[in-house]
This record gives structure tokens, C-alpha cells and sequence, in this order.
């Protein structure tokens, strides 16, 4: 019995599973859409690196993503706090699909244009910046409070596994059957999350929720700067991902190192690493100083980062990637379990909306910055020094924000404000019913 003990004592808390349909039917609808978007995340840039031959060409998706992020972030965050939340997200799932036709089409074409490639990037970053926010704040709303830590855990396993699978199979799929068959299971993954979104319970805003507004996003926007624990979170999440976001270099570093046969392995290792910790995550339903995982984990991706640039050898640096997911994936629990846990629901979407920002601008610019580098210095050297800089940003990050390495989420008055006005909202309904 005591082995079966210490086993369950690693292994996932599947306990928001089996309490909530809600976070189940997202939970594999966003399995089957990250497999088939992760089959176009794959095909977009090494096609733009077929049609070009130029890493900064392939680096400029970042920079075509950047403002649409920016602007429809923001944006939807205040839209996720004043709309019904499942209505964006299927509404978005759908836009999602569309633009995956048109990578379809122009894939089809005898002469495929470069210029839609770019358009469809900037159109997904676009969506993404206004689905987001609602999925993220819906999940403070449909999972109590105690599990939130496990409930992370299990998305963050659900994504990684898409991951995984997705890269892995897109490069055979691309080398051997070609882009069009890469776009069109693409197509085929969002017709059915479309089709799972239609079956979510509604989510309507609060009753006293205002329209969307300028004046509300800067509201939200002067919470999280009044609270030094989210912007540490905010802040090294942005300069890890700025400084030691390899993925729009792996052709090139696949190039390099003569085994362009591992394009598919290296866009899967970090999704290898997270998945791993996401299996032995168990442990972290019990750890109250979730700002430790936020600051190690991200020091952690960068030496891992850093190590991957300096080996020849593509088995260990595989290895390396790998070990950078498992980093990513510990700072990525520690950050998205303060989130739930501190922010008022009234405030959740538009600073979900600033969440979007801090954990997706950073591989927008960091894809420029890469690719940008390694036209100029080599690839493994643009990987190497970037990694270098995510350590001692990190460093320079947690000592100016020493709160964030001391919150606890026993004794954090935002955290314990927030469970106490969850409970209240739970007995309000049961006494309801």
C-alpha cells in the first residue's frame, strides 16, 4: 500500500476532472485543436523557409504577429469580462478554422504565394489574442479554488501532449505528403473543436459588467501594476521568451548541426520536458510558494537554452530542449496558479488579457530577435547568448521584485480575499438550489 502511496503522491491530481464537465470537454476539445494548429505551426514557418531561404524572413512572422496580439489582447481581455465567454471562444475557434482553409488553399495553388502566409500569421495572432482571455478566465470560474495548481497541471499536459504529438508527425507529414496535407488536418481539428465548443455551458459576464472599453483596460492594466507579485510573474515570463525563444531558428539549426531529420524532434522536445513534470506534477498541489516555481523555472529554460546552443552533438541537444520544457513548464504552473488565485473575477478577463501579452509578445519578439541574430552571428550563437540573458534577466527580475519569490498562498491577502469571496459565491448557489 505504501508504494501505491508515494505514487499517487507524484502523479497528476486529477481531481478537476472528475469534478467538473466543464473543464473536461475543454479540456480534450483543446487537445484536438492545439494537434491540428501545432500541424500548421510546423508547415507556416518551414514553408516560408522553402519559399525564402532566409532566416530573418522566417524571424519576420514575429513581428507580423506582434500588433494584432497586442491590440486584440488587450482587447479581448476587456471582451472576456463583458460578454458571454463561450460565445467568444467559438466564434474565435471558427475564425481559427477559416484562416487554416486559406493556408489550405494557397498550399494547393501550382505557385504558392508567400504574402498569405504572412496575412494568416498576423489573422491567427489576432484571434488568438481575442480567444484567449476567455478561455483563461474561464477556468477560475469552473474550478474551485484548492484546484487550481492540479487543473493547470492537466492543461498544461493537454497542450504539451498536442505538442508533441503535432511537431513529431508534421515534419514526416510535410516531407513526405506535403503542405496541403499538413493544412487540410488542420482544417479537420478545428471543424471538431468547433463542434465540442457548441456543447459548453454559457458563461455570461456579471451582471454590473461594463461594455469594452479603454477606460477598463486601463483599469485592469493599473491593478497588475499595483501588484508587485503579477508583475513579477509578467515580467520574467516576457524576458525568458524574449531573450531564449529558439523555435523560429530550428531549420537553420537543424542545418547545422546535419540532421535535418530532427526539424520534427526539436519543435517536440520542449513539449517532452513538460509533459514529463506535468506526470510527476502531483507534488505541486501541496507547494504554497508558487513564486519559487515562477523564478527557478525560468532560470532553468535559459541555462537549458543556453547548453542547447553550445553542444554539435543534436542528441544532447535535444536533451537540453528537453530539460528547457520541463523549466517552462514548472515557471508556467507557478504563473498561472498566483493568476487564479489573486485576481478578483471582475478583473479576471482583461487581466487575462495582460496574461496573453506577458506569455505571447515575448516569442513574437524573441522569434525576431533570433532570427535577426542568427543572419548576423550564426544560429548556435544567436541560441547560446540568449539563453545567457534569460539567466541574468531572471536574476536582475527577482531581486528587484522580492515579493514574488515570498508568496505564499497561505498568507497572500489577494489570494485569501479571492477564496474567501469563491466560497461565499458556492454557498450562495448551493443555498440557491
Amino acid at each position: 500500500m505504501a508504494p501505491r502511496t508515494r505514487l499517487g503522491a507524484i502523479l497528476p491530481d486529477l481531481t478537476p476532472w472528475r469534478s467538473s464537465r466543464e473543464f473536461r470537454l475543454l479540456w480534450v476539445q483543446g487537445l484536438i485543436a492545439f494537434f491540428g494548429s501545432s500541424m500548421a505551426l510546423i508547415a507556416l514557418p518551414l514553408q516560408i523557409k522553402d519559399l525564402t531561404d532566409s532566416p530573418a524572413a522566417v524571424g519576420a512572422m514575429g513581428a507580423v504577429e506582434l500588433v494584432p496580439l497586442v491590440v486584440f489582447g488587450l482587447y479581448g481581455g476587456a471582451l472576456a469580462d463583458a460578454a458571454d465567454r463561450r460565445k467568444v471562444i467559438l466564434a474565435t475557434e471558427a475564425g481559427l478554422g477559416l484562416l487554416a482553409v486559406l493556408l489550405l488553399v494557397n498550399a494547393l495553388i501550382p505557385a504558392p504565394m508567400l504574402w498569405p502566409l504572412y496575412v494568416v500569421a498576423a489573422g491567427v495572432s489576432a484571434l488568438a489574442g481575442l480567444q484567449r482571455p476567455a478561455l483563461d478566465s474561464l477556468l477560475a470560474r469552473i474550478v474551485p479554488h484548492d484546484q487550481l495548481t492540479a487543473a493547470a497541471a492537466l492543461n498544461a499536459l493537454r497542450w504539451q501532449t498536442g505538442a508533441i504529438a503535432g511537431p513529431a508527425l508534421a515534419g514526416v507529414v510535410v516531407a513526405y505528403a506535403g503542405y496541403p496535407t499538413a493544412y487540410s488536418v488542420t482544417v479537420l481539428g478545428f471543424a471538431v473543436s468547433v463542434a465540442m465548443c457548441t456543447r459548453l455551458s454559457p458563461a455570461p459576464p456579471s451582471h454590473d459588467a461594463e461594455r469594452p472599453s479603454l477606460r477598463g483596460i486601463a483599469q485592469g492594466a493599473r491593478y497588475a501594476w499595483s501588484r508587485p507579485v503579477l508583475l513579477g510573474t509578467y515580467a520574467i515570463d516576457l524576458a525568458a521568451m524574449f531573450f531564449a525563444y529558439p523555435n523560429t531558428v530550428f531549420p537553420f539549426l537543424a542545418d547545422d548541426l546535419h540532421a535535418t531529420w530532427a526539424l520534427g524532434l526539436m519543435y517536440a522536445a520542449g513539449s517532452v520536458g513538460s509533459v514529463l513534470l506535468s506526470l510527476t506534477s502531483g507534488w505541486t498541489s501541496r507547494v504554497r510558494r508558487h513564486g519559487l516555481f515562477v523564478v527557478f523555472g525560468a532560470a532553468g529554460w535559459g541555462l537549458a537554452i543556453t547548453a542547447a546552443g553550445w553542444f554539435a552533438n543534436v542528441w544532447l541537444v535535444l536533451l537540453c530542449l528537453v530539460f528547457a520544457g520541463a523549466g517552462d513548464m514548472l515557471s508556467g504552473l507557478g504563473r498561472s496558479t498566483i493568476w487564479n488565485q489573486t485576481i478578483p473575477e471582475e478583473l479576471r478577463g482583461r487581466l487575462a488579457g495582460i496574461e496573453v501579452l506577458s506569455y505571447s509578445v515575448g516569442p513574437q519578439l524573441g522569434q525576431v530577435r533570433a532570427g535577426t541574430l542568427a543572419g548576423w552571428t550564426g544560429t548556435r550563437n544567436a541560441i547560446w547568448s540568449g539563453g545567457l540573458a534569460c539567466v541574468a534577466s531572471v536574476g536582475v527580475l527577482a531581486a528587484v521584485l522580492p515579493k514574488l519569490l515570498t508568496y505564499d498562498a497561505d498568507t497572500d491577502t489577494d489570494a485569501q480575499l479571492r477564496r474567501a469571496r469563491k466560497e461565499e459565491a458556492a454557498a450562495a448557489a448551493a443555498a440557491a438550489i
